[in-house]
């Protein structure tokens, strides 16, 4: 069975929502500044990720593009929410993980569009 992309990306982009509406009105009352930040930072780059994978999936483009931007979100999404929810400081090491993972996702949609369209 394989890995449904499109129902990953759709939920994605609603708790990229979820997560910019908490840093607006949720965290703001109670939160220093780099935590909203953190958690702004976190929904921003799991929404571009999310349209991107749907994108990818749409057009089409490589599997291994979108599995990028879904570990992406994973690592580098899902330790910015960590720290903003007062996690442990540990996950500040693993958000470079993600980040690579989203680069690498950019990388070889860059390699398949040059492949397709010389």
């Amino acid at each position: 069975m394989r890995f449904n992309f499109t129902a990953f990306a759709a939920l994605n982009g609603a708790m990229a929502v979820i997560g910019g509406a908490f840093a607006a009105h949720g965290l703001e009352p109670v939160a220093d500044v780099q935590r909203i930040g953190w958690l702004k930072t976190a929904s921003e780059y799991q929404m571009v990720h999310a349209l991107a994978i749907l994108a990818n999936e749409t057009l089409p483009g490589p599997r291994f593009a979108s599995a990028s931007f879904a570990t992406g979100i994973v690592f580098f999404a899902g330790a910015l929410y960590g720290l903003a929810l007062q996690g442990p400081l540990w996950l500040g090491a693993v958000a470079p993980i993600g980040g690579m993972a989203f680069i690498t996702g950019w990388l070889a949609l860059a390699v398949f569009a040059r492949k397709e369209r010389p």
